[in-house]
């Protein structure tokens, strides 16, 4: 077997690897972003967990394919970056959307969630879900609210009874 070919065999079996325990992988067009924008770019994924990695459609079209994600080829065209998240789904497609408003270059394409393949429109419906911390401090402050109001009433209960001893 040829070097090259056991290049590109290794580079796909990879990328398969990275696609199999990926929460979620989102498709990027970075085409025309500068170099400091992309240095801004990753750092803020890399913060968060995030993988951002180029690899060729061909290869991505392969992994794919043997993965049974044969709905991601239509998608794989022009240079693309891949976002991948191991814990958070949301986490790739929040950021780059986020940073997108600034660097109007950037725009996402598709991507797998769960093994779903998801649409561009799917993959901004995702980006606008909040943080896994951003959802816990809400619930913990919706189980909060109750029982900061109850603790209102019973001490305002407490206070008249007292007045009323007095």
């Amino acid at each position: 077997m040829n070097k090259n070919r056991e290049i590109k065999e290794k580079k796909i079996e990879e990328i398969k690897e990275k696609l199999q325990k990926a929460q979620s992988a989102i498709l990027v067009k970075y085409q025309g972003i500068n170099v400091e924008k992309d240095t801004q770019l990753r750092k803020k994924l890399r913060e968060s967990g995030v993988e951002y990695k180029i690899y060729k459609n061909t290869l991505m079209s392969m992994a794919a394919k043997e993965l049974n994600l044969d709905g991601l080829a239509p998608y794989l065209h022009g240079p693309l970056a891949v976002a991948i998240s191991y814990t958070d789904c949301t986490a790739p497609a929040r950021i780059i959307n986020e940073f997108a408003k600034d660097v109007k270059v950037l725009e996402l394409k598709a991507g797998v969630v769960q093994g779903e393949i998801y649409d561009e429109e799917k993959v901004k419906q995702l980006a606008d879900i909040p943080s896994r911390e951003v959802l816990l401090s809400k619930l913990l402050g919706s189980f909060k609210a109750p029982i900061s109001n109850l603790a209102v009433v019973l001490k305002a209960i407490a206070d008249k009874k007292e007045s009323e001893n007095a």
